[in-house]
């Protein structure tokens, strides 16, 4: 039986340490489904999901198991709809696992048939969210480390954009 994950995010931007876990993920499972959120009510997005999407692709495209979609709506839908029962969230630091246990556990109770999963990024990336790499480049700060050199000059357009506005 072929295993297939979801995993689910607002990716704005894609970071080495997203990149890191889809890449260690694609060698555990079949297939991989990056499931870019639509709307967070508690984000203002940098990139639309259209482009998000776009610039994910770019760089997982050396990984022939993974496919990216936008989902909108609750997230175990999107993964009964998609025949998978795994939803992979990465940890980075403690207070990471604080919510993204309470996700797992409100996931849980809407369907039981869905099982969430947690993985950690290499070490180097732990300290990271696409967050703080918006405000690190809107202060004119270095974000080439953090970001998939396929798309870093994408990002980096984008945030310069935004600074001018």
């Amino acid at each position: 039986m072929k295993k297939k994950v979801i995993y689910p995010g607002s990716f704005d931007p894609l970071t080495n340490g997203h990149l890191d876990i889809i890449i260690r993920t694609s060698k555990i499972f079949d297939t991989v489904i990056v499931a870019v959120a639509k709307e967070n009510v508690e984000k203002s997005f940098l990139f639309d999901a259209v482009t998000r999407k776009k610039l994910i692709e770019k760089s997982v495209s050396h990984l022939k198991n993974v496919k990216v979609e936008i989902f909108e709506g609750l997230l175990v839908e999107f993964a009964i709809k998609q025949k998978s029962k795994i939803i992979v969230r990465g940890l980075r630091v403690l207070s990471d696992f604080e919510y993204e246990f309470r996700m797992a556990l409100m996931n849980r109770k809407l369907n039981d048939k869905v099982t969430t999963i947690f993985m950690m990024p290499n070490e180097k990336y732990t300290h990271i969210g696409s967050s703080l790499i918006k405000e690190v480049g809107m202060l004119g700060g270095k974000i080439d480390d953090y970001i998939p050199k396929q798309i870093l000059l994408e990002v980096k357009n984008k945030i310069n954009e935004k600074k001018s506005t």
